[in-house]
């Protein structure tokens, strides 16, 4: 799910706990506290999510009392201290919350329709001569736009995909590197004012399809494996009762053939979000492989050699953990 969606979640977090502070979430009987990261403000989607809450608490007997918050950093306490009861996050602050807070993945998200994932792409201007392999000079004669460090599709799936593979890094390769929100990179290269930028196909195809003009100014030269998209997570030693009524309401909310399950996919759509799927820890082995690949990375250009052999064992053995989970599956990791 790219970031889109997370703010249409960030709507439903602001509905619920608008005038309400952290210090009024603890411990009442009923309640479930839900974490929603989200680094904008509010958007026009709190209509949108009535109906999803009402038929949340039918459904469970349970007052879910969602939370906002920007601070990734905050959330692995959050769900220790137990303010934290089930969280719908990014990969990478699933990683933390599951490390560190106590918590474990047993859902995720899907496309609407129904797709397993989305895409890192690279685009330059539609106009543009520009390739792959004119751009993979690293020559730093062109500038590129990407994501936050820690952007998904912006930012590490870049770096373990495509450059790392070829030893390079971002910073060797452009002239400048210039780091803004994926639609803020489609305008810059759209109008000239950058040569590449990284994007997501989801947002990429979702403003295509609005019409924008911009969308229709690019082209993309390079598209990702498959990303996983966000997981749902849970206090590990949450009531199983309560677990099983969240379980039951998440993964069978919009599913069917009934009018009801049409119904709810709808509302579900109207947020950008496809049904929700189970999901494990192991959703998380790709997220586990881009840090690691960012860590060698660095070590690499630290020209610590013992750094960078330290970095290429634990990037090997997160790599060797996804390929056999592949294996066994048959399916890429971030489709599980």
């Amino acid at each position: 799910m790219p970031p889109r969606a997370i703010l249409a979640l960030f709507g439903l977090a602001s509905l619920a706990a608008c005038g309400r502070g952290e210090g009024d979430l603890g411990g009442d009987a009923g309640v479930v506290r839900f974490a929603v990261l989200s680094p904008e403000p509010p958007a026009a989607l709190q209509r949108a999510w009535g109906p999803v809450i009402a038929d949340m608490d039918a459904a469970t007997s349970l007052t879910v009392r969602p939370v906002f918050t920007d601070d990734a950093g905050s959330l692995a306490k959050g769900f220790r201290d137990r303010r934290y009861d089930i969280g719908l996050l990014t990969n990478q602050a699933a990683l933390e919350v599951e490390r560190r807070g106590g918590a474990e993945v047993f859902a995720r998200t899907t496309e609407v329709g129904g797709g397993e994932g989305y895409y890192s792409v690279l685009i330059v201007a539609a106009k543009s001569r520009l390739t792959l392999d004119r751009v993979m000079k690293c020559d730093r004669t062109l500038t590129l736009g990407m994501g936050a460090p820690l952007s998904t599709a912006g930012a590490l799936a870049p770096e373990t995909y495509l450059f790392a593979p070829r030893g390079r890094s971002p910073t060797q390769c452009f002239k400048a590197v210039r780091r803004a929100s994926p639609h803020a990179n489609l305008l810059a290269v759209a109008s000239g004012q950058l040569d590449v930028a990284t994007d997501n196909s989801t947002a990429l195809d979702s403003d295509r399809r609005k019409g924008r003009w911009e969308a229709g100014q690019v082209r993309v030269i390079w598209r990702s494996p498959i990303l996983p998209e966000y997981p749902v997570v849970w206090r590990r030693d949450l009531d199983p009762a309560v677990k099983e009524k969240l379980r039951q309401f998440l993964l069978t909310y919009g599913q069917g053939d009934q009018p009801e399950a049409g119904a709810a996919r709808a509302r579900l759509a109207r947020l950008e979000l496809g049904v929700f799927e189970p999901a494990d820890d192991s959703h998380l082995l790709p997220a586990k492989e881009m840090e690691a690949t960012r860590a060698w990375l660095q070590a690499r250009a630290s020209g610590d050699k013992r750094k960078e052999d330290i970095a290429r064992r634990a990037l090997n053995a997160v790599t060797a953990q996804r390929q056999a989970l592949e294996a066994r599956t048959g399916a890429p990791a971030a489709a599980q």
